[in-house]
């Protein structure tokens, strides 16, 4: 073990409608996790459930203060003294009718050190007929987020922000050495693109990638791709979950970090440029 090493582990889960119907899974898998010396542990995007009737979403939101899982990664993350994040929950929002899909990361006091709201939304029509419009629900984020987690500095995003690398090479070129990508990734898409996204952000920025993950049937059908993996910043896959819930673990370093990226010095290497004129003008 390197002897600037984080122990991080990434969950996955096959959540339920509602926070109640997964709570002692997902709380027992973290203590697990946390038991084999995670220091570090990340939970999926919808960590609060995935429900299909998105109208009854809405009338059951509440504020973040008073969702129940809040208090209790903030009772866990103390108990076990570890940085915890939740992946994602469903919250109200500042705009009326809509909710924020809100990453929120614990400290191994309970405090709540950062939070992010999921900037890109995925509003899609899948060659396989699967249609997804998370902008009638969600309200967009606007901020990149950067944190302290454990000795690393992690940048967050969730699920469909893998696709747009510009906000991965600016929270590397601010700093993260840790990049948290945590998903409820569609079957087709995964199948066709997850690795091949996460390992590309790994290696382009030079960081290690975390992305916990669903996986399975949810409630109407919806089924999830799992796969939760952590990648080193030479873009090798240090662990991969498969499909079942579960956790997976490794050793993280900064002074990885510092000779990939000394190796191949890419964050450094932006020129300006401008589009030429369409050809035939």
């Amino acid at each position: 073990m390197m002897s600037d090493a984080l122990k991080v582990a990434a969950i996955q889960i096959n959540a339920g409608p509602r926070w109640a119907d997964h709570r002692a899974q997902l709380c027992e898998l973290i203590r697990a996790a946390a038991a084999q010396g995670a220091r570090f542990v990340a939970t999926p995007e919808n960590s609060s459930g995935i429900m299909a009737d998105k109208q009854q979403v809405l009338r059951e939101a509440v504020d973040e203060a008073q969702h129940p899982l809040v208090a209790d990664f903030a009772a866990l993350a103390q108990e076990l003294g570890i940085h915890l994040l939740c992946g994602s929950l469903l919250v109200k929002s500042a705009q009326p009718g809509l909710l924020a899909n809100r990453s929120l990361l614990f400290s191994p006091q309970g405090r709540i050190t950062a939070r992010y709201d999921k900037i890109h939304l995925f509003d899609v029509d899948l060659p396989s007929g699967e249609r997804h419009r998370e902008s009638a629900l969600m309200a967009p984020g606007a901020q990149a987020v950067l944190a302290d987690v454990g000795g690393l500095h992690a940048g967050l995003s969730i699920c469909y922000d893998v696709r747009f690398a510009a906000l991965y090479r600016m929270l590397a070129q601010a700093g993260a050495q840790l990049l948290l990508v945590p998903s409820a990734f569609t079957v087709p898409t995964g199948k066709a693109h997850w690795h091949t996204l996460l390992r590309a952000r790994a290696i382009e920025t030079g960081s290690y990638v975390m992305a916990p993950a669903q996986t399975g049937t949810h409630d109407g059908g919806r089924q999830t791709y799992g796969h939760a993996v952590i990648i080193d910043p030479w873009g090798e896959m240090l662990a991969d979950a498969g499909t079942e819930p579960g956790f997976i673990s490794a050793d993280l370093s900064v002074s990885r970090v510092q000779q990939v990226r000394a190796a191949l010095p890419s964050l450094q290497h932006d020129r300006p440029f401008v589009l030429a004129p369409t050809i035939g003008n």
